[in-house]
């Protein structure tokens, strides 16, 4: 038989049974209408360096603000920075950022944040690239700990976060902390349903606001980057495992936490009223269309 054009079919066999009256239909598509992605090509697509590089400059900016920030801060020089003028500055940059490299490489700009959505199920975020991103996010943070080193001199705390009781309360509140940032993350950034267009202001505000809350107990990092980075330019590695820990046991259990509470989208799991602003928009075009 010819090959149809419109199904791009190279050949198609029809074989009756002797017995029964069905046909069993065999169809062999041309392998050039749907060529297969070699392996190679999906795991590391052509915009892979531009994710890192992305994750790069965004971890960089955040890490230069954030912690210039709390340098000023602890300073004692004229130019002081106020613990509530830290926090925002914090919660901004990454507003910002989400809004500017949202769209290239998800802005996780920490690497708890990345392997969280590494291993969400909802997320597709193939495990082989989470090396690219670390070693982005942990060298823009190295690198914009030490020009601001060379900035802030004669600074010499370029903004670390040392916990100021036990290690024991800084673990349990930077889990805490950063198990509030992913749930909204997870919440904004991964599922349809929310209105993903206030993702940055959302995340960014939950930044700002935990971190206001954790910064005399913690330092509020949740950010193993943000952490290491003002640790090495300042030489200071008290506790340091404390912020390594505890934004990654808060990532995972609050990426778990968001998929268990996630609708799966079945009717009756929906709520009755929409319950954001966008669902309403949606409603009242409806309703606008019907009346007219």
């Amino acid at each position: 038989m010819t090959t149809n054009p419109k199904l791009g079919l190279s050949s198609i066999e029809i074989r009756c049974m002797d017995t029964e009256q069905s046909c069993i239909v065999s169809t062999t598509r041309n392998s050039s209408s749907h060529p297969r992605k070699p392996f190679w090509l999906t795991t590391f697509p052509p915009f892979l360096l531009k994710k890192t590089v992305s994750e790069l400059f965004s971890t960089f900016l955040l890490v230069f603000v954030t912690c210039g920030a709390a340098a000023l801060h602890r300073s004692s020089q004229d130019m002081r920075v106020s613990q509530l003028g830290s926090s925002a500055a914090g919660g901004l940059i990454v507003t910002v950022m989400i809004y500017s490299v949202g769209h290239i490489s998800g802005a996780h700009m920490n690497p708890a944040v990345t392997l969280a959505f590494a291993a969400s199920k909802h997320v597709h975020f193939p495990w082989i690239q989470v090396p690219f991103y670390w070693s982005a996010q942990l060298s823009g943070a190295i690198l914009a700990s030490f020009v601001l080193k060379a900035l802030l001199y004669p600074i010499t705390d370029m903004g670390t976060t040392t916990p100021s009781g036990t290690p024991l309360q800084a673990l349990i509140m930077e889990t805490v902390v950063t198990f509030c940032m992913m749930f909204v993350a997870s919440a904004v950034g991964t599922d349809t349903k929310a209105v993903r267009e206030l993702a940055g202001l959302a995340v960014g505000s939950s930044v700002c606001i935990t971190s206001i809350l954790a910064g005399p107990v913690s330092g509020g990092s949740m950010n193993p980057a943000r952490t290491l980075g003002p640790a090495i330019a300042s030489d200071r590695y008290e506790a340091l495992w404390v912020y390594f820990v505890g934004p990654v046991m808060g990532t995972l259990l609050a990426a778990w936490a968001y998929n268990f509470v996630r609708l799966d989208g079945s009717e009756n799991e929906l709520p009755e009223r929409p319950t954001s602003f966008k669902l309403s928009r949606l409603r009242s075009g409806e309703l606008a269309n019907v009346d007219v």
